[in-house]
């Protein structure tokens, strides 16, 4: 049997964040998105050096900046069934509104969170 070149549950763009804060935002995700932790690899000092989580149907992976890789912050584009609902849950995990929700001229409903370390959650239902 061979082995795939992609990983199972994976697809072939992946977003990779560097964060300052490994464990806050491995948290942040699970709190905000009822996300499934499955990798979490350490370094000897307890850094993450590697994780990988399943965000509602997508996988997402991150480690802890360093020197050469510093941390650095990117937006994401998350459809969601209920916005309204996953916004709300974004906010209680720690999350700081960058818009609220409001129906969007381009055919979505959506708002718009910093997590924790802060990335962008760009959270929407498409309406049309």
């Amino acid at each position: 049997m061979s082995i795939s070149h992609i990983p199972k549950g994976f697809h072939s763009v992946t977003p990779y964040f560097i964060v300052d804060d490994g464990e806050k935002f491995l948290n942040f995700l699970a709190e905000a998105f009822d996300a499934e932790i499955f990798e979490r690899f350490k370094d000897e000092n307890g850094r993450l050096r590697h994780s990988a989580a399943k965000v509602f149907d997508s996988m997402i992976e991150a480690s802890e900046g360093s020197g050469e890789y510093p941390p650095m912050p990117i937006a994401i584009h998350l459809f969601v069934a209920d916005c309204d609902e996953v916004y709300e849950k974004a906010m209680a995990a720690g999350g700081e509104s960058l818009h609220v929700v409001a129906d969007m001229p381009y055919g979505e409903r959506s708002g718009g969170v910093k997590d924790p370390c802060g990335n962008h959650w760009y959270i929407a239902t498409r309406t049309e």
